[in-house]
């Protein structure tokens, strides 16, 4: 599903499916995506335009997103 880094172009509900601690990140720009009937279609650079977001504040969410799911990665690795 997402085995790589997020990018504009992933679909909401695949990134809120496989990263649930995301959740906050999106709520927290104005995405309020979280059983949306939308976010199985449309990508997260879809939905932050829907909700009047810039090239540069999808940018910040993004790498806000990828900060998140990659400190996660790190605390289940020092577990193991």
């Amino acid at each position: 599903m997402l085995d790589k880094e997020i990018t504009k172009n992933t679909l909401i509900n695949h990134l809120l499916e496989k990263h649930p601690e995301t959740t906050e990140i999106l709520m927290a720009y104005g995405l309020h995506c979280v059983g949306c009937q939308f976010s199985e279609f449309d990508t997260i650079e879809d939905g932050a335009m829907i909700h009047g977001m810039n090239d540069e504040e999808i940018q910040m969410m993004i790498k806000d997103l990828n900060k998140t799911i990659n400190a996660k990665g790190k605390k289940i690795n020092k577990k193991k």
